[in-house]
């Protein structure tokens, strides 16, 4: 199953404004009549995301460029995956690398999206597994999906970042 997700929209979802280069703006996948569509929003008009919401990110609207910014090879975004698999105080970049290489076609889900909860160490609190899998590698990965804290999200944005993005300041 691959997942059609848009482009970023040129105006705020709830108030029609034009977003500008260095605006901050939230982005949601939002599940309306068994599809999932985004909704973006600007930073003053984000409240929280919506009911049916199956992620939500913040991003900055990019400077428009002639180029010298470059999206990392895949190969490489590949080994940094399998290489957070054993660092679970990374288990949060390591969901957002996923969902990145999900969103361009790199992995996709396992062929029954069955998502497993697991016991985790730290009494009856349970995880969920993603099961996704990569015909480049042929192979399987089994991701804890973790919605990071709040105070975390500006780390987390700017790390990503730096791995997905090469050749710029990032």
């Amino acid at each position: 199953m691959d997942l059609k997700i848009q482009r970023p929209s040129p105006t705020c979802n709830q108030t029609g404004s034009e977003f500008k280069a260095g605006d901050v703006i939230f982005s949601a996948l939002v599940r309306e009549e068994g599809n999932l569509v985004r909704h973006d929003w600007s930073h003053d008009a984000w409240k929280s995301a919506p009911e049916g919401t199956l992620a939500w990110w913040r991003s900055v609207v990019p400077e428009q460029t002639d180029g010298g910014v470059s999206l990392a090879p895949v190969e490489v975004l590949l080994d940094t995956l399998e290489s957070l698999a054993d660092q679970p105080e990374e288990a949060a970049l390591r969901y957002l690398m996923a969902l990145q290489l999900l969103r361009r076609k790199v992995l996709r889900f396992a062929e029954s999206p069955s998502e497993e909860k697991e016991e985790a160490d730290a009494g009856s609190q349970t995880e969920e597994i993603v099961s996704l899998v990569c015909r480049r590698r042929d192979c399987e990965y089994r991701v804890v999906a973790v919605m990071p804290e709040a105070e975390e999200h500006a780390a987390l944005e700017d790390r990503l970042a730096s791995l997905l993005w090469s050749g710029g300041e990032s």
